[in-house]
């Protein structure tokens, strides 16, 4: 058994193999080591081999599932490895065969799988020539068959980012790459991912073998149909893709039967920065609540939960999809249609993964059980449908998708019981009348309980013995029980089967004869039972592709039931989505955050192409954040096609939300906090266009004052002059409000406070100008910073702030104004005025008298 053993794991040195070994999958030497470790079985040995002892660890086969979701939760991969032998006819070991591998990216059991977000399988292909670089990427959701493609043309200085940019977006489990690949950067950046990294042999990339395999998979003979035939280095990472596919699940993958090839500037581009600081499904904390998916999850399925998430990653620029959301919603809420439908709804199984387990013959008894309730639905569905009014493309669509498969409903509510046993292995299952032998069988063990009654009776008539028991058991079968003082009166026809204490029993001709078919019956019945358990899920292949339409309408349905049960529930708006740049929003408010407080304070954002940049100043904890995070939330829920929190919103295109907003470090990869924000920054500004919507808090504060302000001003004047992006630019350097005095499309706003006894009250108000101060000291003492602290800082703030202006010649204001005096006329006033002033001989007061006269020459020459 052992030599056995060794050849399997021969073929999967890297893999844990679970060997099949009666009621139990056992491991063995390093594996069971490793598994011991790792998920906390018992470790032991037994035997040796090559003069050591043999390792062992075990888990039943029957509990075997929540083992597995541990290991591959820590990125385990596992070959499940079966006996496909007769144990009953076999010389020597039991024939095994690794029937599937399991790794993280290859799941469909619900039990491994989360059921609210998808666990995609990515690989990617890398082209290069001179410094222009191809970058393919083919990601498959085996647990619903959706299979993509995407192909990238980079530079050598974008590359790594498009890269990392696309992966995050993806977010796949595992990603598999040529383990030979000639860009050692590509390895580098995949290790910084959470994803599980699987390298794979270079000629399982060879473009020629992965068309053929695609258009085999795909049932085609050419691509071109999917409009995916040029994109060639996409095509050789999707080869790879079904290979490994299919090696690891050993079975045909009949439900991916298309494929969607994206284009990068399909998605509003969200970067892994910006998707953390919105919190859009996790938090800033890495938890799951509060989030805007937390918020507007009021899906009652699976598969819409799962595909709001998707909607909410992957906001699309096309304003008409958007659009056909916002009619649908308003068709929804004008009917009152939502109580019908999610009552529903909540009826409906995960249809979707269904489908995958039926195509791979895995679908338990319940999966069909559930298949075959939520099938039973749609004719309910449909119904509502037809009563909203008004009607939309969208909802005549989805109504047109949900037309009830009669014949696979008629099949699965024939063949499925009401209450089917959770495993086939265990019996009842098959409905009755389904199946004239099985009902045959069932009955001849079914009625083994009125035999044995008639028996019992007739055997105390026969022998006179008033006590005798006729029973059964798993272990001795069929018997008869006697007392020990009764047994004189035993016929001769009996005869002994066991000797108890205090009784014997025994077993006559006819009650053998019996057993031999009652238990045979049982055996029979459940082998028909199983074998037509497999038929069922043949015929139901068919319907895979019909079964795969129902499951994707009802997940959009389900989440635009969800989208306007909660904007009628907190009175959001439908946003208007034009052509002109421009983003107006009255009276908007943060949907997460407004969910947790009493009373939310909106506000109102105007962006045009006269208004481009806001400069936001205020106290810190005085709601900048909230304020910049709302507008780029209710932005990112308009293309979603969600209704908005705002008395109103009006918003052009957008390509692009970027945010630099709080500090943190990336100690592991050797990058400070002012590195990781500068980082940020320059993303952005190479980056974003007159398009996109950037949102940049507290630039610069990193490092010394002068050095922070310097950048700050120059990262804010680029976004004004040139980059021309929609832009909100908190900050605490006063020195840059005066930005908007050179720059018209630049504004000041800020957040409104009141300071009242050396304490302050947020009123969380937008306004237009900037800010009086900082209120950083009230701020710190709301904070608990001791009294003596705060009285301290208070003087040392003072003589600050009386010295400031002489103190700070290498950046006062009178160079800043220098530099911004470039004029080619040597004896311009302004040159003239300004060469005539030593700020360092004038006080603070003089110095301000001086730049307000030089504001007015700048304005009247």
């Amino acid at each position: 058994m052992m030599q056995q053993y060794l050849r399997i794991k021969a073929d999967y040195p890297d893999t844990l193999v679970f060997y099949r070994m009666g009621d139990f999958y056992e491991l063995f030497f390093d594996d069971a080591e490793k598994a011991a470790r790792l998920i906390g079985i018992t470790l032991t040995q037994r035997g040796s081999s090559g003069g050591n002892a043999i390792k062992m660890a075990g888990v039943p086969y029957h509990s075997v599932d929540g083992y597995l979701a541990k290991l591959i939760k820590l990125g385990e991969s596992i070959a499940i490895c079966e006996q496909i032998g007769d144990p009953a006819t076999s010389k020597g070991p039991v024939e095994r065969k690794v029937m599937r591998v399991i790794t993280p990216g290859t799941l469909t059991e619900s039990d491994l799988l989360p059921a609210k977000s998808e666990r995609p399988l990515l690989a990617i292909s890398v082209a290069s020539t001179k410094k222009q670089y191809s970058i393919g990427f083919a990601w498959l959701s085996l647990s619903s068959g959706a299979l993509k493609l995407l192909e990238i043309d980079s530079t050598e200085k974008e590359f790594s980012h498009q890269l990392l940019q696309e992966c995050e977006r993806i977010a796949a489990a595992e990603i598999l790459y040529t383990e030979d690949i000639n860009q050692p950067e590509v390895s580098a950046l995949l290790a910084s991912l959470s994803s599980k990294i699987t390298a794979l042999p270079a000629w399982h990339f060879d473009l020629a073998q992965a068309k053929k395999s695609l258009q085999e998979q795909l049932g085609v003979a050419s691509l071109s149909g999917f409009g995916a035939e040029h994109a060639t280095t996409a095509i050789t990472a999707a080869g790879a893709l079904l290979r490994y596919t299919q090696a690891t699940q050993g079975k045909n993958l009949r439900h991916i039967n298309s494929l969607t090839l994206e284009t990068v500037d399909e998605f509003i581009g969200l970067d892994a920065v910006t998707r953390r600081n919105l919190e859009l499904t996790e938090t800033i904390r890495g938890q799951e609540s509060p989030t805007l998916f937390s918020l507007l999850d009021h899906c009652r399925t699976s598969m819409g939960s799962r595909l709001l998430r998707h909607w909410l990653h992957h906001p699309s620029r096309a304003q008409e999809q958007a659009r056909s959301r916002h009619h649908a919603i308003h068709s929804l809420g004008q009917s009152d249609a939502c109580a019908a439908l999610l009552s529903s709804l909540g009826n409906i199984a995960d249809i979707e993964r269904i489908t995958t387990r039926i195509a791979l013959a895995s679908a338990r008894p319940r999966d069909l059980a559930g298949l075959r309730d939520g099938l039973q639905q749609l004719p309910t569905v449909r119904a509502v449908l037809e009563q909203c009014q008004p009607a939309t493309p969208l909802l005549t669509q989805l109504h047109h998708a949900l037309a009830t498969p009669i014949d696979c409903l008629e099949l699965v509510q024939s063949a499925i019981m009401a209450e089917p046993a959770t495993m086939i292995r265990d019996g009842g299952v098959i409905a009755a009348g389904f199946d004239a032998e099985l009902d045959e069988l069932r009955n001849l063990s079914e009625n083994a309980g009125q035999f044995l009654i008639d028996l019992e009776t007739r055997e105390r008539a026969e022998t006179g013995i008033a006590n005798l028991r006729v029973e059964y058991n798993r272990v001795h079968g069929f018997y008869i029980e006697v007392t020990n003082g009764q047994t004189d009166k035993v016929p001769e026809r009996y005869r002994r089967r066991q000797t108890l204490k205090n009784a014997e029993r025994y077993i006559t001709p006819e009650l053998k004869a019996f057993e031999d078919k009652a238990l045979s019956a049982q055996e029979r019945a459940l082998v028909r039972e199983k074998y037509l358990y497999e038929q069922v899920l043949q015929q139901l292949t068919p319907h895979i592709q019909v079964l795969q339409t129902i499951a994707q309408a009802l997940a959009q349905l389900d989440c635009l039931v969800a989208l306007t049960e909660h904007a009628t529930r907190h009175q959001w708006c439908a946003p208007h989505l034009v052509a002109e740049p421009i983003l107006s929003i009255e009276q908007g408010r943060h949907p997460v955050v407004e969910n947790q407080i009493e009373k939310f304070i909106a506000n109102d954002c105007q962006l045009n192409t006269e208004r481009k940049l806001l400069l936001i100043t205020g106290p810190n904890m005085g709601g900048k954040s909230t304020y910049m995070r709302q507008v780029a939330l209710i932005t990112l829920l308009a293309y979603v096609g969600s209704y908005v929190p705002a008395a109103s919103a009006t918003i052009g295109p957008i390509d692009r939300i970027f945010t630099r907003i709080g500090a943190a470090d990336d100690l592991a990869g050797g990058r400070s906090t002012f590195m990781v924000e500068m980082t940020e920054s320059a993303a952005i500004l190479n980056a974003a266009t007159e398009k996109s919507l950037v949102l940049m808090d507290e630039v610069g504060r990193g490092t010394s004052t002068f050095d922070g302000l310097a950048l700050a001003w120059a990262i804010a004047k680029q976004l004004i002059t040139q980059t021309n992006s929609f832009t909100l630019f908190a900050t605490h350097y006063f020195e840059l409000t005066q930005l908007p005095d050179t720059h018209s499309t630049a504004h000041n706003v800020h957040l409104s406070a009141v300071e009242h006894q050396e304490t302050i009250v947020f009123l969380h108000a937008v306004q237009d100008g900037p800010a009086s101060q900082s209120y950083g000291l009230q701020v710190a003492q709301l904070a608990g910073i001791p009294n003596q602290v705060i009285r301290a800082a208070r003087k040392h703030l003072a003589e600050l702030e009386a010295h400031s202006i002489q103190s700070t010649p290498q950046f006062d204001l009178f160079a800043s104004a220098r530099t911004e005096a470039v004029i080619d006329e040597t004896e311009h006033p302004l040159h003239t005025a300004l060469d005539e002033i030593d700020p360092d001989s004038l006080s603070p007061r003089e110095a301000l008298d001086a730049l307000y006269k030089l504001k007015k020459l700048a304005q009247s020459t």
